[in-house]
């Protein structure tokens, strides 16, 4: 590409009629040979005004980029998809032309010099920036997701993550909501007596898929680590009740990793805010973690869904992600690999060694079943999956750290995150760090477990027998095929005070295998008065046929400090227990559950199946049941009122709208799902019936796919 549009700019004072000819060529030249336009221009910073429009979902932006070139060419260029532009005129010439990808710029530039494009555009982004409750009555948000998605749909930008940039946003949006972003708020300015502006600094640069911004109804609380790093906890006022349990650890996660990392945090402060429909867990953009508000729990389902995990993860990718970015998928164990490691020993610092050694144990499983089936994966493989880059990637670390010892590690942590900072690395850059420090050839290791595709499940589990904890696990599973009445002592001493959750919830595995008996019904009694909850969890999972026995002992479950406990005792009781059905469902009649309301839709559900249960109130509470379809609510709500709605069979004309406009939801979760769904109404020819009769309410993209599904 360089040495021909060379020849062209050497001759543009002769052909200029052809001038524009030339650059159309060279722009496809170009395209191809993008990814190497970093060893040509090197953009320094990014001032941006980003406007956003919640009534037509648009963006309007000023923007100022500084860039330096390193190599004499005639063209650079940002990526820019689909978007419109007015140019200002450039002080050094800059001569500014766009297509639908790319916003390229035509000048003579020279080696070593220093220039600024200034331009506005507008924009409608198909994807990256979601526009959430605006049409309807729920919160209303703006939020943005550019790993895999690519922001130069919303901004021009580069999509090349080995470009970094600092990047310096003022967003202007309406003046009743809250508008946060990457860096340090600089502060908020009145535009209008309907929109204000929020100005961020960012100093120092970074890919721009880690650029984010999100806009709604938050307030937050701030607290600030040990090191004296301000961190932000952002909520919307209605969760404020939730801020604890859904926060907590924190400041203490961030403390940890701070000292176990052994590289002070890298950027000026940390925020956090959960959003609704978000397409992930979470994403650690840069000083900003974007989270899905179904972590936004109370105390009571922090045993069974906290943010810990992901809390941790988003955290820990603020180093290795964030500062130190990976050149390509290729070496994509340098983030998300590191990220789960290090987010284990968080949980670890938390919850203790043997929920880390358990969990180890758990993603040892998922992976030599995948391994023994051929589908194991390389960490070097760009296009292994979610397991092999997570969880084989914490595995290698793990063992790493065994192999070289942990003060070699330490040192070759730092030293790695240090000599990379605010730039892109390769997987050889730790392991020469890793040989410096220890002194070792990694040879074997990198053979073993970054290139193998198979999982080296005997050295994982010779590591896991270092803990007492898996020895007597491992012992204990051992005796799944053993006799009951061999093997009923040991399971009666494993639900002796206090009981292990992870022990317990084996022995309830191993019970619920066994016809029941006496015997049998009197270890169940045992872990019934253990107050294990997690025992008794598990027992509500797996003892889905209850005995008389065991009824009372059973209801006790209906009171757990679990949502998923009670959950599941309320259907199995409900079941196996017909006469009694009005008192559990007086039992949990008030309890919504996890943010996905579990306990109260399964509740309104079994209030319409449940014969002479407030009958006067059927009609009521089938309404409320149907509306959780609505695109107001969250799509976790909406997926489980639409499965229990065809278990009921039961759907309205709004429910199969509501269906419709799923199918075309921005989380591909939640739209597969809907498809799936659809796909198996219209097998039933009342359905079929039905769907056609809506035809005309339906918007083109709904009346297209269902023509298709019908057809």
């Amino acid at each position: 590409m360089v040495s021909i549009t060379y020849f062209f700019v050497s001759f543009s004072c002769i052909f200029v009629t052809m001038k524009y000819f030339f650059w159309l060529i060279s722009f496809t030249i170009a395209v191809t040979g993008s990814a190497q336009q970093t060893q040509t221009v090197d953009f320094k910073k990014a001032n941006a005004s980003i406007a956003l429009n919640p009534e037509n979902k648009s963006v309007e932006g000023k923007v100022v980029y500084t860039f330096q070139i390193l190599k004499k060419t005639d063209s650079i260029f940002l990526d820019a998809k689909n978007m419109e532009f007015s140019f200002e005129n450039q002080d050094s010439g800059i001569e500014l032309k766009s297509t639908s990808e790319k916003l390229w710029m035509l000048h003579s530039f020279k080696a070593g010099k220093i220039y600024k494009i200034q331009f506005s555009y507008t924009a409608n982004p198909e994807q990256t920036m979601y526009f959430v409750g605006w049409e309807n009555t729920g919160s209303n948000q703006i939020w943005t997701q550019g790993q895999g998605k690519k922001t130069s749909h919303w901004l021009p930008s580069i999509d090349d993550l080995n470009e970094k940039i600092e990047f310096d946003l003022s967003i202007v949006a309406p003046r009743k909501y809250r508008a946060i972003s990457n860096g340090k708020l600089l502060g908020v300015e009145k535009v209008s007596d309907t929109t204000a502006r929020w100005n961020f600094d960012m100093n120092h640069p970074m890919s721009s898929y880690l650029v984010a911004l999100a806009v709604g109804d938050f307030e937050n609380k701030t607290i600030f680590s040990e090191s004296g790093v301000p961190i932000k906890l952002f909520y919307e006022p209605k969760d404020s009740a939730k801020v604890e349990p859904t926060y907590r650890y924190t400041k203490q996660i961030f403390d940890f990793l701070e000292t176990e990392i052994g590289v002070p945090f890298p950027w000026q402060n940390h925020k956090q805010v959960p959003v609704r429909d978000f397409l992930y867990a979470g994403m650690e953009n840069t000083t900003l973690t974007i989270f899905s508000e179904a972590f936004v729990i109370d105390s009571t389902a922090f045993i069974d869904r906290n943010y810990v995990n992901v809390n941790a993860h988003e955290l820990a990718h603020q180093w290795f992600g964030d500062l130190v970015t990976e050149v390509s998928s290729e070496h994509h164990w340098l983030q998300e690999g590191f990220a789960t490691y290090y987010a284990l020993l968080a949980e670890r610092e938390i919850f203790g060694n043997d929920y880390y050694y358990f969990k180890l144990f758990k993603t040892a499983e998922q992976l030599k079943a995948r391994s023994d089936k051929g589908e194991g994966e390389s960490l070097l493989d760009p296009k292994a999956n979610s397991l092999t880059f997570y969880q084989k990637g914490a595995w290698a670390l793990v063992l790493l750290r065994e192999k070289i010892g942990e003060e070699a590690f330490r040192e070759a942590v730092k030293n790695y995150l240090r000599n990379n900072a605010y730039q892109n690395a390769r997987v050889s850059d730790f392991i020469s760090e890793a040989e410096k420090s220890s002194g070792q050839d990694l040879t074997e290791f990198v053979e073993n477990w970054l290139q193998q595709t198979a999982f080296q499940a005997d050295q994982a589990m010779d590591y896991l027998k270092e803990s007492r904890f898996m020895v007597d696990y491992l012992n204990l599973a051992a005796l799944r095929t053993v006799n009951f009445q061999e093997k009923k002592m040991a399971l009666s001493e494993v639900l002796d005070f206090s009981v292990n959750d992870y022990l317990g919830q084996e022995v309830i595995f191993q019970l619920a295998q066994e016809i029941y008996s006496p015997e049998v019904g009197s270890l169940y009694k045992k872990a019934f008065v253990s107050n294990n909850l997690l025992t008794r969890q598990a027992i509500a999972n797996l003892l889905t046929k209850i005995p008389q026995g065991l009824k009372s002992e059973y209801e006790t479950l209906l009171l757990d400090d679990s949502y998923l406990t009670q959950e599941k005792a309320l259907l199995h009781l409900w079941t196996n227990f017909p006469k009694n059905r009005a008192e559990y469902m007086e039992a949990l009649k008030l309890t919504e559950g996890f943010p996905d309301k579990n306990v109260e839709l399964l509740w309104l559900t079994l209030n319409l199946a449940t014969k002479n249960y407030e009958p006067e109130k059927k009609q009521e509470n089938y309404a409320v049941l149907s509306q959780y379809t609505l695109p107001k609510y969250g799509f976790p709500i909406r997926q489980n009122a639409f499965g229990y709605l065809y278990q009921l069979n039961a759907f309205s004309n709004q429910n199969y709208k509501d269906l419709l406009q799923g199918c075309f939801h921005q989380t591909w979760r939640f739209r597969d799902f809907c498809r799936k769904l659809l796909e198996e109404l219209l097998k039933d020819e009342s359905h079929r019936e039905k769907l056609m009769g809506i035809k005309n309410g339906l918007s083109p993209q709904q009346v297209e796919l269902l023509t298709k599904k019908l057809n």
